[in-house]
């Protein structure tokens, strides 16, 4: 069975994004870029609400094809575009960006279903089918923790302060015990954590 993995940027008071959506406080390196290019390689599948969706279907087309692009930048651009984009929303009726399927009902059936599925994987493979990743989507996020469905949390932690912001677990309905697995500290100072359940 494949993985689930929430990856978020997060203050260090625990926001994913500032009061008003705003995430300009986040912050990446080269480092850091090299480490989300070697992670992306264990991952074909990106979960995501609405809002992270419409978010990145504006920026990393256009991306792939500008010329000023850092390398780095290219193949995480590859990545996502090459990869099986699962969006949970009610609100949208259609989408249009490649390889993008719609999950409006039965969501904790269908993520099942997506876990049990071998990814992008030849037939006949013996190797181990690719995870899947969720960014930002702080809704998704919180639903699925709440269905018991996310199996690992890899938080990169800001070395800022936000005083107010968007909590990733506002919603939860009880209390989770998780267990750590790695930390990493990069150049510019933001400190990862990987947390499975």
């Amino acid at each position: 069975m494949r993985k689930i993995i929430a990856s978020e940027m997060i203050s260090i008071d625990g926001f994913f994004a500032g009061e008003d959506g705003n995430i300009d406080w986040h912050t990446v390196d080269d480092d850091f870029n090299k480490f989300a290019v070697e992670f992306e390689k264990t991952v074909d599948t990106i979960l995501f609400g609405r809002k992270t969706y419409q978010m990145f279907e504006s920026y990393w087309p256009t991306a792939l094809k500008d010329p000023a692009t850092g390398a780095e930048d290219i193949e995480i651009a590859k990545f996502i575009e090459d990869a099986k984009k699962v969006v949970l929303s009610k609100t949208l009726d259609k989408l249009t960006w490649n390889n993008s399927v719609l999950i409006k009902d039965n969501i904790k059936e269908e993520i099942e279903k997506l876990k049990n599925e071998d990814g992008n994987l030849p037939a006949g493979a013996s190797a181990k089918a690719r995870d899947i990743v969720i960014y930002g989507s702080g809704s998704v996020v919180a639903e699925l923790t709440n269905l018991g469905l996310i199996d690992e949390y890899l938080f990169i932690i800001s070395p800022t302060i936000l005083g107010k912001g968007v909590s990733l677990f506002k919603d939860i309905s009880e209390k989770i015990s998780l267990k750590l697995i790695e930390t990493r500290k990069f150049e510019n100072g933001n400190v990862m954590v990987i947390y499975k359940k």
